[in-house]
């Protein structure tokens, strides 16, 4: 019970924003808030309603302001051409590029049920393959439909592409060429099926 009457005696605050604020003085002014500034849009231009002012512009397809420290970086490489970088070298021409480990030739139109075994039994007459994939669709089972075939030595893929191109392998004719090339990729004499009405 003494409980009970101690409560009884507690006051109750009332948080009323008028009474409660000590920090009004009588007869201050009070400060109207500033506006908020008007912020400009490095991007687009804008916000300074000084529409002679040229507009600003970020990005790819923009003229920079030759005064920017982009302008210089421009400058150095478009000088430099491209003497200035690395470069693979070229013999001036569309031809074959050797990967890492050797020459890899890309077979394509392999039957879907062609095993690496047949395929080590055609490339194998023209040298050693170093390596072999015949990938696989993960759905399936089945082959993809190419193969890539690896040679050590330049001349054995060459006389691999040049007589095994347009053959037939399980009932299917391959094709067969260079996996890495540089310049345009030559153009085949492929014929377009006709609708047989």
């Amino acid at each position: 019970m003494a409980a009970a009457a101690m409560n009884t005696d507690v006051e109750a605050v009332d948080f009323d924003s008028d009474d409660d604020d000590l920090m009004d003085e009588e007869g201050a002014i009070e400060p109207s808030p500033a506006p908020a500034p008007r912020l400009r849009s490095t991007i687009a231009g804008g916000g300074g309603g000084d529409d002679d002012a040229p507009r600003k512009t970020k990005g790819r397809g923009f003229r920079e302001d030759p005064n920017s420290s982009s302008a210089h970086r421009d400058s150095r490489l478009a000088g430099a051409g491209r003497s200035g970088f690395d470069a693979l070298a070229s013999d001036g021409g569309p031809g074959p590029v050797r990967s890492i480990e050797g020459w890899i030739v890309l077979v394509t139109g392999v039957h879907e049920e062609a095993q690496e075994e047949d395929l080590h039994n055609i490339f194998g007459d023209y040298g050693q393959v170093k390596n072999l994939h015949l990938n696989l669709d993960r759905r399936t089972g089945f082959v993809k439909g190419y193969a890539l075939i690896e040679y050590e030595n330049f001349e054995q893929a060459k006389r691999a592409i040049r007589e095994s191109d347009g053959t037939e392998l399980l009932s299917q004719i391959i094709s067969v060429d260079w996996a890495f090339s540089s310049g345009p990729v030559k153009q085949r004499n492929t014929r377009k099926r006709k609708l047989q009405a």
